[in-house]
């Protein structure tokens, strides 16, 4: 046989299996049920319109469905039952490595004329909250994943959002219209959960990361403004966590490895024959691995671990129970070097120890009441941690001279919860509910008085304490075009007697097939941070006393008009959407300074903490417009995808202190552009994704720093008449992501690499007053940080 022969014999086996191979396929599975009241809908029918020939199957009993030998990539659903409008869910994800599970909500159409066919596409730019009309709109976990920066966290995710500005460069806290990043609220499974992030501190509604697991998030709500009724205890903007639930007919497991950290996640049938699932993930730092193996990463340590799980039980006559949680603990160590002749900065100086843990496990049980009513109780049991101690170091030793900050904060919260949905008729859903809570503390605060030149201990507290939320609200859908949504939400805090009643309501006027206007309004109301209520000034006699322990809750009336149209038709494809919302917001009740007039607010803190003694009469106003232009992911004929998300938004936030002079807060950076645009490549079983996001701010307030004053304390000393008058520079920020995913038989895996800030700008965070040079100094925020990341599903 010649060599050529024998070469192309060769060529020919080695390819032969290539020629032959099979597509890739996946199974598409789950339920359709009805999005008031969550049940069943048996005899729907779920079409796969991106398959060729088309492939189609209709719901059990059970409203369960499934359809097999889908080809992986995007998959584009339609979904339609009698007497519900039909649905469309496009750009669905399909991958080798796990099941597609889905629960899909119709909304029931409020003419029962089967002749009738409404099919609208649902938009991710709609909330899954039916009884929310303005300022809100779903996330998936695709866009924490995909999304430039974001890097699997949903506050990260937001900041691409219109009226959304993250609020640290070295963190997740996000300032949303203005006001304060503690003024966010977060729940999940439908009731109120502690703050989901490491390195955080008491009162604050951010951290460093979040704790939260992308492998246990569903298609959740996002609301930054008139919320409906249900919501209490949240001024600026509330993440409504839904969690999903795991594959209950196989197992299925998710390995990631990166920068951060390392995540294991499995999912699978609880026991043979039973319809029930579990779902949990467990991650530990990158750094703490690498400290662990004895690698030296620096004078300060970085370490964090979490676990977060959702087991789902249902039963055959009492209904439906899931048990879930998460909890972090993390700790920020930072040791300074002996040696002073190598300090360079005052912070140089000091050892500091932070530890910040956190943790909550819930009960749900849902019941259908006949064929009308949910009703769906929660039983959560939470608790919080933080711990922070600094020391100064001597100069001359090396050694630890003296204890600069103390402080020790434990809180724990019980709450049960417990809802019911009423479905009279597709035109008129209530919804009514009480949530009690026992909030139980253990709090003390030290820290350096330079006046007196001794630490001294500012909140020493041990008690508990309640709250009562009682909400109801109306969905009336008086037609397919007009939604009108009213309801009214109660907040008591058993400490010192205080309440509000908070009146919420909204209209929604789809005058035109693609056009809609929406009006909102709401009344909402934020307790204090627990250790504020506990301040133990010094008075004139030499006692203490806990000063703030009768203040009220900080208020606000929201007021938004919005405008949404979609600029192309429904045969163009995934939705172009331009959306425009104003809004005023009235704060009242704000803690301002009660003993002098001066231009402190509680509404400039991170976290609401204070040691000062304080008055609810201050005041505050936010308004602003905002622009969102919006390509949802549109798939082409050739499978390419193109994506982008255009933010734009003007505002004003100021305040007025017990000074009585109007001022801008510390968040009025005046404007905010945002633009994200992604595009898909797919090549055979590969995909290729490329996500740009610049982000562009003015900058947030600062106050001039009295040098002379600063220079005899040793510390910062602001000039108080001149707060906020300085703006800092603008800021800008590009960042980058790359991703490469391969579908393999039975496995996908991921290959990406984030590169935020990926210029290295050197933005300003804030000026401070440094003692070791007697010199005012900038500090930045963080360069450029490559955040490498594999993940493996099979």
């Amino acid at each position: 046989m010649s060599l050529i022969k024998r070469f192309f014999i060769l060529v020919f086996f080695l390819i032969s299996p290539l020629l032959h191979a099979q597509p890739l396929t996946q199974t598409i599975r789950g339920t359709v049920v009805d999005q008031s009241l969550q049940t069943p809908l048996p005899g729907a029918t779920i079409v796969v319109l991106t398959s060729s020939p088309i492939k189609g199957t209709s719901t059990d009993v059970s409203g369960q469905f499934q359809l097999s030998q889908i080809p992986v990539g995007r998959q584009t659903l339609q979904i339609s039952v009698v007497g519900y409008k039909t649905a469309t869910l496009q750009n669905l994800t399909v991958d080798a490595g796990k099941e597609l599970v889905l629960t899909i909500s119709l909304e029931e159409a409020v003419s029962q004329l089967s002749e009738i066919i409404v099919k609208p596409t649902l938009d991710k730019d709609k909330p899954i909250n039916e009884m929310a009309t303005v300022s809100a709109r779903t996330f998936s976990v695709e866009e924490t994943q995909k999304f430039a920066a974001a890097v699997n966290d949903p506050a990260r995710m937001a900041t691409a959002y219109a009226g959304v500005v993250g609020g640290d460069d070295g963190g997740n806290y996000i300032v949303i219209r203005g006001n304060a990043p503690n003024g966010l609220l977060w729940r999940m499974e439908g009731v109120e959960i502690p703050n989901p992030n490491h390195f955080s501190n008491l009162g604050a509604a951010g951290g460093g990361i979040s704790i939260l697991s992308a492998q246990l998030l569903a298609n959740s709500d996002f609301l930054t403004g008139a919320f409906p009724a249900e919501y209490g205890n949240a001024l600026s903007g509330v993440f409504d966590l839904r969690l999903r639930r795991g594959n209950n007919t196989k197992r299925e497991y998710t390995v990631q490895a990166g920068v951060l950290g390392i995540d294991v996640a499995a999912e699978g049938p609880i026991a043979k024959n039973y319809s029930g699932s579990f779902l949990l993930n467990y991650r530990y730092s990158t750094l703490g691995l690498l400290s662990k193996v004895g690698v030296n990463i620096g004078t300060g340590e970085n370490v964090f671990q979490d676990l977060s799980f959702n087991v789902y039980l249902p039963t055959k006559k009492v209904g439906t129970f899931t048990l879930f949680g998460f909890g972090g603990l993390s700790n920020s160590k930072v040791n300074a070097t002996a040696d002073s002749s190598k300090w360079v900065t005052n912070y140089d100086q000091y050892n500091d120890d932070f530890r910040s843990n956190t943790g909550a496990v819930g009960l749900t049980h849902t019941l259908p009441i006949g064929r009308k009513a949910l009703l769906k109780t929660v039983l959560l049991a939470s608790g919080y941690e933080n711990r922070d101690r600094t020391e100064l170091l001597d100069p001359t030793t090396g050694y630890a001279a003296s204890e600069r900050e103390n402080d020790a904060f434990l809180t724990q919260k019980r709450i049960l919860s417990t809802t019911l949905t009423y479905k009279l008729n597709p035109k008129h859903t209530f919804r009514t509910g009480l949530i009690g809570t026992q909030l139980l503390y253990d709090l003390t605060q030290k820290s350096w008085e330079p006046e007196q030149k001794q630490v001294l201990t500012r909140v020493r507290i041990s008690d508990q304490t309640s709250t009562l939320q009682a909400f109801g609200q109306w969905n009336y859908r008086l037609s397919e075009q007009l939604t009108i949504n009213a309801g009214l939400h109660y907040l008591c805090l058993a400490l010192n007697s205080t309440s509000a009643l908070e009146p919420r309501g909204s209209v929604r006027w789809a005058f035109s097939s693609n056009k809609s206007i929406s009006l909102g309004y709401g009344l909402h109301s934020q307790l204090q941070n627990p250790a504020t209520y506990f301040v133990l000034p010094v008075d004139q006699a030499g006692t203490t006393v806990s000063a703030n322990r009768n203040l009220g809750f900080t208020r606000s009336h929201h007021y938004v008009l919005a405008y949404d149209q979609r600029l192309n038709s429904q045969s163009d494809g995934a939705p172009l959407r331009l959306k425009v919302e104003t809004y005023y917001q009235q704060l009242f009740n704000i803690p301002v300074s009660a003993s002098q007039r001066d231009a402190f607010a509680i509404i400039n803190r991170f976290d609401g903490f204070t040691d000062k003694t304080l008055a609810n009469a201050g005041h505050g106003r936010n308004y602003g417009l905002e622009l969102t232009l919006e390509q949802f992911l549109n798939r082409s004929a050739s499978g390419n995808s193109l994506y982008f998300l255009l933010s734009s938004s003007l505002y004003t936030s100021e305040y007025q202190a017990s000074d009585g002079v109007w001022r801008n807060t510390r968040w009025n950076g005046r404007y905010a552009e945002s633009l994200l645009i992604g595009q898909e490549w797919v090549s055979g079983s590969s995909v290729f994704g490329l996500n740009l996001k610049l982000s562009y701010y003015g900058g947030y307030r600062d106050t001039p720093i009295d040098v002379a004053e600063s220079k005899r304390l040793g510390e910062t000393v602001y000039i108080d008449n001149q707060s906020f008058t300085e703006q800092l520079p603008a800021y800008f920020r590009p960042d980058v992501r790359l991703s490469w995913k391969k579908n393999r038989p039975h496995s996908t895996r991921t290959l990406s690499l984030d590169l935020q800030n990926a210029i290295n700008r050197q933005n300003v965070y804030n000026h401070y007053f440094d003692p070791a040079s007697g010199t005012v100094k900038s500090y930045y925020g963080t360069g450029l940080i490559p955040v490498l990341s594999y993940r493996l599903v099979f």
